[in-house]
């Protein structure tokens, strides 16, 4: 990267505003910047944060969609040395009202009509409630302020996401993680000046950093479209051709969708170079699917819980890669270490044994806000002998080439009667039988058993019964799913992932261990 030392992803931003001010940093459907603009505008917002009273280690809600005001609002909330902390405008009212009352921001920036000074909802506001204000006021009422760099250790932002728990947990992030994963994700995918990105994952979801950050990092062009429109191939598409796209990234699940429109062949021969895919495993079948719609473009998978700081692998696919049927995450990132642990707590050296994964170094969160306890069970100091790490819950393996592959979630592994049963290997069963498109498995509450339940995507309504007897040609009756259910489709998450609450509610299920309480909405990631 070019410009000042990187003391924080900020300052990355300022050296690109000195050295090409005019050339273009973000735009959407409203409005572009361009580096000198940009940086000129995150100054004065942030000045105004300033006059509000936000103070270095103070919080700054951002209760905005994706929206270059989003991406100002952040940067100034970095100007100021506050973290800033992302709010989903699709939540319900009481999950934002339940994540501001816990990282006591002192201000929640909001789009046009909706700053009404205090609180989310309507009704009697609580004394101390955090002020709101629209972003138009913060940025017209103080001049700009002098930006705070140079400490890596002050947190960056927090990003909120569902846990076991049962309410939102903010996971805190410091500027030299931020730092650290922003400029490898930079480099490994080779980005540059020329890259022009389309933002489509949802900016409360940290998946969404690993394109809008490292682009700006280097001085590329950030293109932002509203996600609702996005969920429509046709715009995705559009938008592509239109705005001379090279680089984006999203969900396996998002990719399925693009999959289902024949314009995927349209992007044969055109500028877009990257698809980075994440979140969720993805099917080695799509990604040769993209290869054979649009052989130029080139397929990473990247991999990286929000606690590790957005992504700790990335690798490029290629067919010699995956010829061995699997679809690997690569090595981790400079600076990041990681450890197999089998049940017996012991850790796996030996290639192709799979264990728990345990990931330690420069990208590890600072904690959850607010929450001592659930820290000290996450970041685990007893696992590698003097090395703090964070326990991901997912089973990997390391390949012969000294790559990582993703096997399953530990928590998707259950037990029944005493038999150890894969959920992947579940779905994929159902999923090879010949009148199926698609597959997911879900656990459910089943009299205070724990049951499967199959929800299969076919060209038409299917026969339970008769799906039943074509996975037993594949699995054992002690892993046949207790449930079929038919659905159109697989529905997402606004993180782009799958909806298993959701599905599980629309067919009158309840997850385990919630007999008497109904499902009342669907996981955000």
């Amino acid at each position: 990267m070019t410009g000042p030392v990187d003391v924080d992803v900020l300052a990355t931003v300022v050296g690109h505003a000195s050295l090409v001010p005019d050339h273009p940093a973000v735009r959407d459907g409203d409005r572009q910047l361009s580096y000198g603009e940009l940086v000129d505008e995150a100054g004065r917002l942030a000045g105004g944060l300033d006059a509000l009273g936000v103070r270095p280690g103070d919080r700054v809600a951002i209760l905005l969609p994706n929206s270059v005001d989003f991406v100002v609002t952040a940067l100034a909330s970095l100007w100021v040395g506050a973290l800033f902390v992302p709010l989903a405008v699709t939540d319900p009212e009481a999950r934002v009202d339940a994540i501001v009352a816990d990282c006591s921001p002192v201000v929640v920036v909001t789009g046009h009509g909706h700053g009404s000074g205090s609180g989310h909802g309507s009704g009697q506001i609580p004394r101390g409630t955090p002020v709101r204000r629209e972003f138009a006021d913060i940025l017209g009422s103080s001049p700009a302020t002098p930006p705070t760099h140079g400490n890596p250790d002050r947190p960056a932002y927090a990003i909120y996401t569902s846990g076991t728990t049962g309410t939102p947990k903010g996971v805190v992030i410091g500027n030299a993680a931020f730092l650290a994963a922003v400029r490898t994700t930079a480099e490994v995918l080779g980005l540059d000046r020329n890259t022009r990105t389309l933002c489509v994952s949802p900016f409360h979801f940290d998946g969404s950093f690993a394109t809008l950050f490292p682009t700006l990092a280097v001085g590329g062009t950030v293109v932002i479209r509203p996600r609702e429109s996005l969920l429509f191939p046709r715009t995705f598409f559009r938008a592509v051709q239109t705005e001379g796209i090279t680089y984006t990234g999203f969900s396996p699940s998002y990719l399925k969708l693009l999959l289902t429109s024949p314009q995927m062949t349209g992007l044969q021969g055109g500028t877009l170079d990257i698809i980075a895919l994440g979140g969720e495993a993805a099917s080695l079948a799509d990604i040769r699917a993209v290869w054979s719609a649009a052989p130029q473009v080139r397929v990473f998978n990247r991999y990286g819980p929000t606690e590790t700081t957005i992504a700790v692998t990335h690798i490029e696919l290629t067919e010699e890669l995956v010829a061995d049927g699997t679809v690997p995450l690569g090595h981790p990132h400079p600076g990041v270490t990681f450890h197999l642990v089998d049940d017996g707590g012991q850790t796996v050296d030996d290639p192709d044994q799979p264990g728990e994964l345990y990931i330690g170094g420069v990208q590890l969160m600072t904690g959850y806000w607010g929450a001592p306890e659930l820290t000290r069970g996450a970041m685990r100091t007893d696992v590698v002998p003097g090395a703090v790490v964070y326990r991901t819950g997912d089973v990997v393996y390391r390949n012969a080439r000294g790559h990582y592959v993703y096997v399953e979630r530990a928590d998707r592994v259950i037990k029944r009667s005493g038999v150890r049963i894969s959920l992947v290997e579940v779905a994929d069963a159902v999923r090879r039988l010949p009148e199926v498109t698609d597959a997911a498995c879900v656990v459910f509450d089943d009299g205070g058993a724990v049951g499967i339940a199959a929800f299969v995507v076919a060209d038409h309504p299917i026969i339970p019964l008769q799906l039943r007897r074509g996975a037993s040609q594949h699995l054992p009756d002690s892993m046949l799913p207790d449930r079929i259910e038919w659905v159109p489709n697989l529905p997402l998450t606004a993180s782009g992932k799958l909806d298993e609450r959701g599905l599980l509610r629309d067919a009158g299920l309840r997850p385990p261990g919630a007999e008497s309480a109904p499902v009342t909405a669907s996981r955000s990631a």
